[in-house]
């Protein structure tokens, strides 16, 4: 179970993760809160989907201020469910515990009809996805799949404490982020394990052989970053570096692969550094890999992430990459040897430019690269063996 199928990391590695599972001896039903997204068409054709019939009545509440929902169910002539709702709330704010708002929120909400062997909260910690396949699902196993850093991705710890309790394995896509959920959420330290996210090497060398047009008459160099147009993933420094650069004189244009709620904030940053022509979105793509397969080199900006499937991405196809200092870069990259990791803007800025100076170290990084072998195989044995 997840969201949606917009295009984004967690919804990457399930469609590898459904790749790698042999169809004629599975039978998967992926159950979404919103049938809709850039991935959708993605989905096997042997993969059955079903859309939360029921999503769509909770969401406004969720989404929405209390007072607001208290006057839609006035508006509504719902009279009897306020005095309920306000007092799940206050309850919840009181012992900032937010199983007893979920509790009244979901109430109405049907089991599933269904029962299953394996079912799998696939988008944790997402509140609503772990409620539902909690207390509204019946399986013989049930699995959380945590993708978030959770000292940075903010949790109801009593909320997760109990919800946790009806899944027999939590697992999480790195070791540090595994650290953190234990610290946040102690009583899982004998059933949470690290799941590196599947990644579909040779799938992704065939991908970035396909032609686009990017910019080709443009003789310097390429810079490319890819993910949501968000600050956790820090385009916005990025557009601070690429002013700096401009200015010193350096040809250079940086491409940001993605879409988010922060694209009107960083057309203006680009804007008003004079960028237009030098900083170029180019949007949500359900194949980014011909642009990172045609870069000079490959930056990951993120302020926070859980395993950051792009970096592994970047690492195939044997890019110089720079990258910033989350959760999770050091059990990807050797600083200074199959990468750059910085801590701070200004050290993003200067490392840049360094390699920029320097095309022996690009290649030096690239070399690197050459050396590394990366395999899921143990990983999809070590999945396929649980759910067995």
């Amino acid at each position: 179970m997840v969201t949606n199928m917009n295009i984004g990391g967690v919804e990457k590695s399930l469609l590898s993760l459904l790749s790698a599972i042999p169809k004629d001896k599975y039978d998967i039903t992926l159950i979404l809160l919103e049938k809709k997204g850039g991935f959708l068409e993605s989905i096997p054709n042997w993969v059955k989907i079903e859309e939360s019939n029921w999503f769509s009545d909770v969401k406004p509440i969720i989404m929405q201020p209390p007072q607001q929902t208290v006057k839609n169910f006035l508006y509504n002539k719902q009279f009897l469910k306020i005095p309920s709702f306000i007092n799940a709330y206050f309850i919840s704010k009181y012992f900032n515990n937010r199983h007893f708002y979920y509790q009244n929120v979901l109430k109405s909400i049907p089991n599933n009809p269904n029962k299953y062997d394996i079912a799998i909260s696939y988008q944790g910690p997402t509140d609503i996805i772990d409620y539902y396949i909690a207390y509204k699902v019946t399986a013989h196993k049930k699995i959380s799949w945590v993708h978030f850093d959770v000292s940075k991705h903010r949790i109801n710890e009593k909320l997760y404490k109990k919800l946790y309790r009806s899944f027999e394995k939590v697992f999480v896509v790195s070791k540090q982020a595994k650290n953190n959920l234990i610290d946040k959420v102690p009583s899982l330290a004998k059933k949470t394990e690290v799941f590196m996210n599947i990644i579909p090497k040779d799938l992704i060398k065939e991908m970035s052989q396909v032609p686009i047009k990017f910019d080709d008459d443009y003789r310097g160099l390429k810079i490319v970053t890819v993910g949501r147009l968000s600050k956790e993933k820090g385009q916005d420094m990025a557009i601070k570096v690429l002013s700096r650069l401009r200015d010193e004189g350096y040809e250079v244009r940086w491409y940001c692969i993605g879409e988010g709620n922060e694209r009107k904030e960083y057309e203006q940053l680009i804007h008003m550094y004079g960028l237009k022509n030098d900083f170029v979105l180019l949007g949500a793509k359900t194949n980014p890999y011909p642009y990172i397969f045609q870069a000079d080199i490959y930056v990951q900006t993120s302020r926070h992430e859980g395993y950051c499937i792009t970096l592994a991405e970047a690492k195939y196809l044997k890019k110089p990459i720079v990258t910033s200092n989350f959760i999770g870069a050091y059990e990807q990259i050797e600083n200074d040897v199959t990468g750059i990791i910085v801590s701070n803007e200004e050290e993003l800025y200067s490392k840049i430019k360094y390699i920029i100076d320097h095309k022996r170290e690009r290649e030096k990084l690239s070399k690197a690269l050459e050396h590394k072998t990366y395999e899921s195989t143990d990983e999809i044995q070590k999945f396929l063996t649980y759910i067995s």
